[in-house]
């Protein structure tokens, strides 16, 4: 195990500078999903905030943060999935704050509509981009359109550069942890499929298989990956799989999953799916 691994059971894990994620630790679900929260001041901001079923586990960790649930101001929804969404009718009651805000793209908030038309709804784009919070601290907004939803987007915090990448970085993995640190043969691999390292099974395997099975297409996982590879990133948070806390492990994935073919509708369509 890495530096990084931690067993977070019951608790919530600040993973960059009032960053913590709120999510439960399940490692043989095969797709695991992470709620966060920024704590800035007297605001708070909860992203992607969980499905209907995690709602309790994802709310006792916000509160053992100690903060108080009116103290989040803004829910941002970097798509419409439920395993985002579904638990917004039980977040928007024990919030109970008429200051309280959805941040995510038109294309998102016509669906989000249909699991609470209760809070208003802002369009990324209305904002400019960007949310400040009272202190100044920024959260940028860059569209990723396909990756894997019209309106998709991911997070930036300018202050901890730590990129909440939404299905970005994702992964199917039954022995899931944390946090993924990879090995330097690992990050130098070409793609082959002989293991340097000689590991029955390859630790990128399941990010692979997942970006070509969600994403919609090599054209839009290239488009969204050129957006990304722009930010300077220090840690990658990602709504499924493992957290990245490496420059040079992130360098190493995106290198990986821009070398990957065969996206979505075209890995369907490819011998590979055969």
């Amino acid at each position: 195990m890495g530096k990084h691994e931690i067993i977070a059971e019951k608790e919530p894990v600040e993973i960059a500078e009032g960053i913590y994620w709120v999510g439960y630790s399940d490692r043989n679900i095969g797709l695991h999903c992470n709620p966060y929260l920024i704590i800035e001041g007297e605001e708070a901001v909860l992203i992607d905030g969980g499905s209907r079923d995690s709602f309790s586990e994802v709310m006792i960790k916000i509160l053992r943060t100690g903060l108080n649930p009116k103290q989040i101001t803004r829910l941002i929804y970097q798509h419409y999935d439920p395993d985002l969404c579904g638990s917004l009718p039980h977040l928007e009651s024990i919030i109970n704050n008429d200051n309280l805000r959805i941040i995510s793209h038109n294309d998102n908030n016509i669906f989000i509509n249909y699991y609470s038309s209760r809070t208003e709804k802002i369009d990324i784009r209305d904002l400019n981009n960007h949310f400040d919070f009272a202190t100044g601290r920024r959260l940028e907004f860059y569209e990723t359109p396909y990756c894997h939803q019209t309106g998709s987007f991911v997070t930036y915090d300018t202050q901890t550069k730590t990129l909440f990448s939404s299905d970005l970085f994702g992964s199917f993995d039954d022995e899931w942890t944390l946090f993924l640190e990879l090995d330097e043969a690992c990050r130098k691999c070409p793609g082959s499929n002989t293991c340097a390292l000689k590991l029955p099974k390859c630790c990128l395997s399941g990010i692979k298989a997942f970006h070509q099975r969600v994403m919609t297409s090599s054209l839009a996982s290239a488009h969204t990956l050129k957006t990304i590879a722009s930010l300077d990133i220090d840690i990658v948070a990602p709504q499924h799989g493992s957290i990245i806390a490496s420059k040079e492990d992130i360098k190493a994935l995106i290198r990986h999953l821009q070398l990957l073919k065969n996206v979505g509708i075209d890995y369907l369509l490819s011998e590979e799916s055969k």
